[in-house]
C-alpha cells in the first residue's frame, strides 16, 4: 500500500511539473510575439530614409515635454448632432492628446439627439467600456461567426445614466438612444489608437466600391444601399 501512495505522489508530481513546465513555454512564446498594431497597417521599408512611420507615434525628448502635452479640454460642451443618423463622437486619443502615446488607452464621448443612433461599427485594435450620464441607450454586441449552419447570437441591454456596458475588442457592436431627450455617454477603449470600421461605410461606401457582383450575391440589395449617405463615426 505504502508503494502505491509512494507511486501515485510521484505521478502527481510527474504531472505537476509538466504542468508548470508548459505553462511556462506558452508565457515565454505569448511574451516573444509582436506588439499589437496601432494603426491599420506598417509596411516594412527597406531604405531608412523613406521610413516615416512607426508602431504609434515617435516620441518627444522629455526636456521638451510641457504640461499641454498631457492635456486637453473640452469634453463637457456637448456636440452638434444635427446629421442623418443624429449623433456625433468626440474623440480622445493619441492624434489629439500625444501623452496617450504608449500608453494603451483613449476615450471617446458620444451625444445623441432623441433617438439618435451610432451604427453597426468595430474597434479592430481595442475594448470599449461604454458609462451613460444622460439618456437611455439601447446597446448591443454580435459575437463572431459561431460554425456552419448557426446564426451569430446578439447581446442587448438597456442602459440608464450610471450604468456600464463593454464591447470586445473587434465584435460589432451599436447604441441606438431610445428616449425623447438627448443622451450623453463616455467610452474608454483599451488602445491610444483603437480605430473604427462602420460597417455600412466599409462595405457600400468603399473607395473604389466593392463589385456589384460580389455585394449582389452576398446581400441581394445593392443599387439602393450604395445610394445611400453614410455617416461616418470616427
Amino acid at each position: 500500500m505504502e508503494d502505491l501512495v509512494m507511486h501515485a505522489d510521484a505521478k502527481s508530481t510527474h504531472l505537476l511539473c509538466l504542468t508548470i513546465a508548459l505553462l511556462a513555454v506558452v508565457t515565454s512564446i505569448s511574451h516573444a510575439s509582436d506588439p499589437s498594431p496601432l494603426q491599420d497597417f506598417c509596411v516594412a521599408a527597406n531604405d531608412s530614409k523613406s521610413a516615416v512611420f512607426v508602431n504609434g507615434k515617435f516620441c518627444k525628448d522629455p526636456k521638451d515635454v510641457t504640461a499641454d502635452g498631457f492635456f486637453r479640454p473640452g469634453l463637457n460642451v456637448p456636440e452638434n448632432t444635427s446629421n442623418q443618423l443624429g449623433y456625433v463622437v468626440t474623440a480622445v486619443n493619441v492624434n489629439n492628446l500625444p501623452g496617450l502615446n504608449t500608453l494603451g488607452i483613449s476615450l471617446a464621448r458620444i451625444d445623441f439627439a432623441p433617438y439618435g443612433l451610432n451604427p453597426p461599427h468595430t474597434h479592430p485594435r481595442g475594448t470599449e467600456v461604454l458609462a451613460v450620464l444622460e439618456g437611455t441607450l439601447y446597446v448591443g454586441f454580435v459575437l463572431s461567426n459561431p460554425g456552419p449552419n448557426m446564426k451569430n447570437k446578439l447581446f442587448t441591454k438597456i442602459l440608464h445614466p450610471g450604468d456600464v456596458f463593454v464591447f470586445s475588442i473587434g465584435l460589432i457592436h451599436f447604441q441606438f438612444n431610445v428616449g425623447k431627450t438627448k443622451a450623453v455617454a463616455f467610452a474608454g477603449l483599451s488602445n491610444q489608437n483603437p480605430g473604427v470600421i462602420t460597417i455600412a461605410n466599409a462595405v457600400f461606401g468603399s473607395d473604389p466600391p466593392i463589385n456589384d457582383d460580389v455585394l449582389a450575391k452576398a446581400f441581394q440589395v445593392v443599387d439602393y444601399l450604395q445610394s445611400q449617405f453614410w455617416w461616418d463615426n470616427n
